[in-house]
C-alpha cells in the first residue's frame, strides 16, 4: 500500500487542563465543505484564532474565490505560528483519533488514526492502492487548491478506510487509547448528533508507529470523505513540478489522513435522501402515470416517520432494493420497489452490480433521469436538496431549512427515501474502479479540523 508515515504536525498551543490535557474546543471546526457563513461567523465569534478563519476564506467553497481570499487566509496562518498560538511539532508522529458520538439513538465510539499517506494517483496497484468512490466537483477542487498554493499547508484531514478483517489495527488503537488519558480533547455540537467528543493521543515512538504500519500492509484504502482534497494533493505536485524537480522526501508527496478499520465497532454510514422540485409537469398523478412499468408504488399508512420501516419491511420481502416516495402536496407516503429486478443492466452493461443495485443509483438513473426529467419537466434538470434524516425533511417541506449538500430554496414536490449505501458496496464498487454519484454516502460524523495541520514545506 502507499507509504504510511508520520508527520511533523502543526497544532495549536494553550494552557492544558489540570492532567495534562490540551482543551481545543473553541479553536477546532467542521470541515469546510459543511459550514455557512452563518456557522463560520459563530466559530469565529468563539474564538477569532478559529481554524475556519484559515480553512475556509472565501464562501461557498465550492466556487473558486479571489486570490486576496487565500492570501489573507496564508497570512493569518503565519501570524499564528510567529505569535506562538500554533506550533510545529518537532519529532514527527501519529495521533489516535477518537470521536464519542450519537446516532440513531445510540452512543458510539469511532477511532482512527492520523497520518500522512504518500500521494499516489487513484486506483488499484499492487499491494495496495488509494480508490475512490464518488464522483466530484471541479468547483471546490479549484477552492481548495487556491488555498493551498497560497498557504502551503493542508488544514482538513481525508477520512480514509482500510479493511482491517482481522481488526489488529482496530487492537491497536485500542490498547493505546485504554493506556492512558487523551493529549487533546475538544466538545462540540454538530447539529445532526448532537454533542461530539473529539480526544487525541500522540504517538510517537518507534515501535508503536512500525506495529501500526505492519498492521495495514497490503490493504487497500478506500476514501470516505475528502474525494476533492485527495485531487488537489495530485493536482498540486503537479504545480510544483512545472517549477522545477519535486524531490521523493518533499512533505507535498504525503497527504493527511485519518484512517479508520472497517471491523470498528463505531463504524456507521447514514443515508442522504433527495428532495426534488422545479418540475413544470409534476404532480402525484403525473409521477404515478410516468412511473408506470418501472416502479411498483405501494401505499403505506401513516406518515413520514412510518416510511423508513415500511422500505425495510419491503426490501426484506422483495429480496430487492426499496425505496421511500413522499408526495409533498398530499402528504401521501409510498414505497417503491423496481418492476426490473436489475433495471440499469440495460443502461450500464459494464458496471458492476453492486452498483447498479443503489439505492442513490435508481434515484438518479431511473427516477430523475428515467421518469422526472423526460416525463414531468420538459427533459429540463430538477432541482435537489440533501438531507440526511426524516426531520430534515420534514422541515425543507415545512420552509424552516433548505437541506443539507447545498439545496436550493424552492418549493419541494418529490421526496425519495433511501437506505444508507452498505459498507460492502462502497467496497465492492470502489474495487471495481466504479464511481458512485455524488453524495451516495454520509459518514458520520465527520472529521474536525484544526487537531492537527500538515505543513507542505
Amino acid at each position: 500500500m502507499p507509504t504510511v508515515s508520520p508527520f511533523r504536525a502543526v497544532q495549536y498551543v494553550k494552557a492544558p487542563k489540570s492532567g495534562g490535557t490540551l482543551d481545543v474546543s473553541d479553536l477546532i471546526a467542521p470541515p469546510y465543505d459543511v459550514l455557512d457563513t452563518t456557522s463560520k461567523g459563530a466559530l469565529l465569534k468563539r474564538n477569532p484564532n478559529n481554524v475556519v478563519g484559515i480553512d475556509l476564506p472565501h464562501l461557498p467553497a465550492k466556487e473558486l474565490g479571489p486570490t486576496s481570499a487565500y492570501e489573507g487566509a496564508a497570512t493569518a496562518f503565519r501570524s499564528w505560528l510567529s505569535d506562538g498560538s500554533l506550533a510545529r511539532r518537532e519529532k514527527p508522529a501519529m495521533f489516535v483519533y477518537r470521536e464519542t458520538f450519537s446516532f440513531a439513538g445510540k452512543q458510539h465510539q469511532r477511532s482512527g488514526m492520523a497520518c500522512t499517506l504518500e500521494v499516489v494517483p487513484f486506483g488499484a496497484r499492487p499491494g495496495g492502492g488509494i480508490l475512490p468512490h464518488e464522483e466530484t466537483f471541479s468547483g471546490p477542487k479549484e477552492d481548495r487548491m487556491a488555498l493551498m498554493k497560497a498557504s502551503k499547508s493542508q488544514f482538513s484531514p481525508i477520512f480514509g478506510l482500510h479493511q482491517d478483517e482481522q481488526g489488529t489495527a482496530t487492537r491497536l488503537l485500542q490498547s493505546i487509547m485504554s493506556s492512558r488519558k487523551p493529549d487533546v480533547i475538544a466538545n462540540t455540537n454538530e447539529g445532526f448528533g448532537g454533542p461530539l467528543l473529539h480526544e487525541l493521543w500522540t504517538i510517537d515512538d518507534a515501535a508503536t508507529i512500525n506495529a501500526y504500519v505492519a498492521a495495514l500492509k497490503g490493504e487497500d484504502i478506500f476514501v470516505a470523505d475528502g474525494h476533492h482534497r485527495y485531487n488537489t494533493a495530485l493536482n498540486y505536485i503537479k504545480h510544483l513540478e512545472t517549477q522545477g524537480p519535486v524531490p521523493a522526501n518533499h512533505p507535498a508527496r504525503q497527504c493527511m489522513f485519518v484512517l479508520v478499520g472497517m471491523s470498528d465497532p463505531g463504524m456507521v454510514i447514514g443515508p442522504t435522501h433527495r428532495i426534488l422540485g422545479g418540475m413544470s409537469g409534476y404532480s402525484l398523478e403525473a409521477f404515478q402515470k410516468a412511473a408506470a412499468g418501472k416502479l411498483n408504488l405501494s401505499k403505506i399508512d401513516g406518515d413520514l416517520h412510518a416510511i423508513e420501516a415500511a422500505m425495510d419491511a419491503a426490501a426484506k420481502k422483495s429480496g430487492s432494493s426499496a425505496l421511500g416516495i413522499y408526495d409533498f402536496a398530499s402528504k401521501q407516503c409510498f414505497v417503491a420497489t423496481p418492476v426490473d429486478a436489475d433495471p440499469l443492466k440495460a443502461q450500464f452493461p459494464a458496471k458492476v452490480k453492486e452498483w447498479r443495485q443503489l439505492d442513490v443509483a435508481l434515484v438518479q438513473y431511473l427516477i430523475v433521469e428515467g421518469i422526472c426529467q423526460p416525463s414531468l419537466n420538459g427533459g429540463k434538470p430538477v432541482q435537489w436538496a440533501f438531507p440526511h434524516s426524516i426531520e430534515e425533511v420534514i422541515d425543507i417541506g415545512a420552509g424552516k431549512e433548505k437541506g443539507s449538500g447545498g439545496g436550493k430554496a424552492y418549493v419541494p414536490q418529490l421526496g425519495v427515501i433511501v437506505r444508507p449505501t452498505p459498507l460492502e458496496a462502497v467496497r465492492a464498487v470502489s474495487r471495481a474502479g466504479e464511481l458512485m454519484p455524488q453524495k451516495s454516502t454520509f459518514f458520520y460524523p465527520k472529521l474536525a479540523t484544526g487537531l492537527f495541520i500538515n505543513p507542505l514545506e
